[in-house]
């Protein structure tokens, strides 16, 4: 009788409207309890956004996703342009950032690893335990020391994909146009190409390899989109469930390039016990070369090889396809009267003529209207606001010398990206899209003057500094940036050399939440083979 009593009593009390309240409150706590415990930015810092204060700091978080963008510019403009650092508020469940000014760009980035890192900043910034299961220090490290040196190799391979995904993709039909959604088509051609030196020939063709690579992509940019929006006294829950579209598509492509894994450890060994094998240059066998050296026998498993793969491909499929994506948009829909495609077909076709059809090292380096007009699209479609952040590591946290503020562990510093790129004190017009910006500046340069030279070798576009963050900047730039501009610089001169383009009036515009861009992805584009 006093079970029954005591479960009526308990059905009258939990009410659908009263279980609802709870649930709201639940909620409200766990942001309030995820701010307060957040590390406190230096109060002698000046601060953008709604204030501060437990109320100001849940309106922030509130207005994250649409004004984030509007308060960075904002403090830029007031702070940063004076050598001043400032406070951007945040999402829910990541403390607001110090924003630290262009002219303080050296001393952030030459601190050490165990003061400010970068690897912890990328971890909390993609929750890489849930997405990945691992972290991306070896395949970084890895690429950092196999990619440069094999590049040049590697070109023909790359020259091939390029020309055979975009016959592909984009057809051969000389009398019709031809309309395509821009993102979908580049993501055909992008993750080919990415995956001729990630994996090599032929699963680097395989469709449903690649549909699943692009799958795996795609659901970290949204899973982070979403935990970045969620306390974190919920991400031991939603985590696991988010991405359990990751570890399916992994699953698929483990499924698919086990019988190719292991065929590479195979002749690896008979390679390195004296048989002439040939093994192919690329990531898979750069990943178990390296392993081989450091002795991390638990690295060369088929399994942890397939999983290692994924941020690399995660960060080389998604991030080239949107700046594809922008620099066919801003050449598309530049006025055709400036005559930019044609200057990169004429530029492009003469370096090949000369190269008897194949691309060189050289011949690609020395594209400098090419190289111009993609660093330039980089420059004005950017797409983030920050590309460059550190997560204060050290216990002691760290002193600012010039301003003196201090910053706790736990702390987060970041670079303003698309301030330094639309500064019109570096930059004239900076809103303007001009393909041949650089090419203008070089040319006012003189090669034979060292100093000159040097300014010269820093208009290009692999070339990074505090004006020019779309590879971050400092000893953790990107390592894949030279695979990228070659990569980039072939499938512009293909289109160029072998497609007409047809004008796009007005460009689709960007869209922002918070910190991220969302690319106009249903954004289309007409195109005819040219003939021969």
């Amino acid at each position: 009788m006093v079970v029954a009593f005591s479960s009526q009593l308990l059905e009258s009390l939990l009410t659908p409207g009263r279980l609802a309240l709870l649930s709201v409150l639940f909620v409200v706590v766990s942001f309030i309890i995820d701010i307060a415990r957040l590390p406190k930015c230096p109060d002698s810092l000046p601060r953008v956004g709604s204030g501060r204060g437990l109320i100001a700091s849940v309106k922030n978080c509130v207005l994250y996703v649409t004004r984030y963008n509007d308060w960075v510019a904002d403090g830029y403009e007031k702070y940063n342009k004076q050598g001043r650092a400032f406070v951007a508020p945040s999402s829910l469940s990541r403390p607001s950032e110090i924003v630290v000014p262009k002219s303080q760009t050296a001393w952030m980035l030459e601190q050490p690893d165990r003061v400010l890192s970068t690897k912890e900043a990328h971890n909390d910034t993609l929750f890489n335990h849930y997405q990945f299961g691992i972290d991306d220090e070896f395949p970084v490290r890895t690429l950092h020391k196999h990619l440069a040196r094999n590049l040049v190799s590697l070109l023909p391979g790359i020259q091939d994909e390029v020309h055979a995904s975009i016959n592909d993709v984009y057809g051969t039909d000389t009398e019709n146009w031809k309309t395509l959604n821009i993102w979908d088509s580049l993501i055909g051609i992008v993750s080919r190409v990415t995956n001729r030196i990630l994996v090599g020939d032929p699963l680097c063709r395989n469709e449903e390899f690649l549909k699943n690579q692009v799958i795996f992509a795609d659901a970290v940019v949204r899973n982070s989109l979403i935990m970045n929006l969620i306390p974190k006294v919920f991400h031991f829950i939603i985590g696991p469930l988010l991405t359990r579209t990751n570890r399916r598509a992994w699953r698929k492509t483990y499924e698919i390039g086990k019988a190719t894994i292991e065929q590479r450890l195979r002749d690896t060994e008979r390679k390195e016990s004296g048989l002439d094998i040939e093994v192919p240059e690329d990531m898979l066998t750069w990943l178990i070369r390296q392993a081989k050296a450091d002795g991390a026998a638990d690295e060369l498993s088929p399994v942890m090889l397939s999983k290692r793969l994924l941020p690399v491909e995660f960060a080389a499929i998604h991030t080239t396809v949107l700046t594809a994506s922008n620099i066919l948009l801003d050449l598309a829909s530049s006025d055709p009267s400036l005559g930019y495609i044609d200057a990169i077909r004429k530029e492009t076709s003469q370096a090949l003529e000369k190269g008897n059809g194949s691309w060189t090292k050289e011949s690609l380096a020395n594209l400098h209207l090419t190289d111009s007009a993609i660093k330039e699209s980089m420059r004005v479609s950017y797409f983030a606001r920050g590309l460059t952040h550190r997560k204060v590591v050290a216990p002691e946290g760290v002193t600012n010398p010039t301003e003196g503020w201090h910053a706790p562990e736990g702390s987060f510093l970041m670079l303003d990206l698309a301030g330094a790129h639309l500064d019109p004190e570096t930059f004239p017009e900076p809103e303007k899209y001009d393909a041949f910006r650089f090419v203008k500046l070089r040319e006012q340069l003189e090669p034979k003057n060292p100093e000159e030279a040097m300014k010269i070798k820093r208009l290009g576009m692999v070339t990074t500094s505090a004006e020019h963050l779309t590879f971050s900047h400092g000893r953790h730039a990107c390592p894949g940036r030279f695979f990228v501009a070659h990569e980039l610089k072939m499938i512009l001169a293909y289109l160029v050399n072998n497609y007409e383009i047809k004008h796009i009036e007005k460009r689709p515009i960007n869209d922002w939440v918070g910190a991220t861009v969302i690319p106009p992805v249903k954004a289309t584009i007409e195109v005819k083979r040219r003939k021969a």
